[in-house]
């Protein structure tokens, strides 16, 4: 055979090889179905922009900042309207932080008996759940202002064996208060957000009675490669969903569909460099967006003024 149609057919094998690889990595990041949501997000604008969250419209007002005096892997955010303050987990080291809306360490809480604590959401007044990944176990939580230590064995708990998976298991929770509704977010594998009903259980003097919701069609509309940490808005109904992997959080219409969305990416929403590693999100009475990342990295997103 003739070299120069050989090396003809090697650069085109190295060609059909390399395209392949792009297209499997297109699918896997699911780069397609994110580009047409960018090209169709822009001709949302008149629709859903003075009825949803929009978070295209976000800036990034406090960037990597270090949470001094927290080295350990802290995991998920809720806000606290009472107290306006963050809570948030460290799971080696297993405690409850309390945070200021600037990033500073208020509290310290020591979680005895929770394994891998994951997530963490404000349900009401001094009631909060604590989700253990593994285990996929749900844990009420009270605290006061004395509380410097919460053992899991004496909470109420609820146990959930759905689609088990090794380290893959429930790590983002947000709460409707309205419709009493407990969104829990699969990390992934598969990539999914429950509804629990009745959970944590608030009327002792009636049956406990759990009822669990999926919505499969929404969830494979979910263009992201996992889910790190969910937040409900309850002005408008809409669900954050926020995406390490995929360097971008989602807000989801009632409907479930994604309406708009943040990028974590340098250069993108005022941001100088990448979110590293986006493991929670929680968003304020005022529509201030606070996100913190793995080690020990807290951020703020404003909504620019109209």
């Amino acid at each position: 055979m003739h070299p120069m149609l050989t090396r003809k057919r090697l650069a085109l094998g190295l060609l059909l090889a390399v395209l392949l690889v792009l297209g499997w990595l297109a699918q896997d990041y699911r780069l397609f179905e994110r580009a047409w949501f960018n090209a169709q997000q822009w001709r949302q604008v008149a629709q859903w922009q003075d009825d949803s969250i929009w978070l295209t419209d976000y800036r990034v007002a406090i960037e990597a900042q270090p949470i001094v005096g927290l080295d350990d892997d802290v995991s998920a955010l809720t806000y606290d309207p009472d107290r306006r303050s963050l809570f948030t987990v460290t799971n080696q080291n297993p405690e409850l932080i309390e945070l200021s809306l600037d990033g500073r360490v208020l509290r310290r809480v020591k979680l005895i008996g929770f394994g891998d604590a994951e997530a963490v959401e404000y349900i009401s007044r001094g009631l909060y759940v604590i989700s253990d990944e593994r285990r996929q176990r749900l844990i009420k939580v009270r605290l006061d202002e004395d509380t410097r230590e919460v053992d899991a064995t004496s909470a109420q708990q609820l146990s959930l064996g759905i689609e088990l998976s090794d380290n893959k298991g429930f790590e983002g929770l947000a709460y409707d208060s309205v419709g009493q509704r407990l969104f829990v977010a699969k990390e992934r594998d598969p990539l999914r957000i429950y509804e629990i009903h009745g959970f944590p259980h608030s009327d002792p003097g009636q049956p406990f009675a759990v009822h669990v919701v999926d919505d499969l069609a929404r969830d494979a509309g979910l263009f992201v490669r996992d889910l790190s940490s969910l937040q409900y808005d309850q002005r408008t109904g809409h669900l954050l969903a926020l995406s390490d992997e995929s360097r971008l959080v989602l807000e989801l219409n009632v409907a479930g569909k994604p309406i708009s969305s943040l990028s974590l990416l340098a250069g993108q929403q005022g941001l100088k460099a990448t979110v590293p590693q986006a493991e929670g999100v929680a968003m304020d009475n005022d529509g201030n967006l606070y996100l913190i990342s793995e080690p020990n990295l807290f951020y703020l997103f404003k909504k620019k003024a109209e």
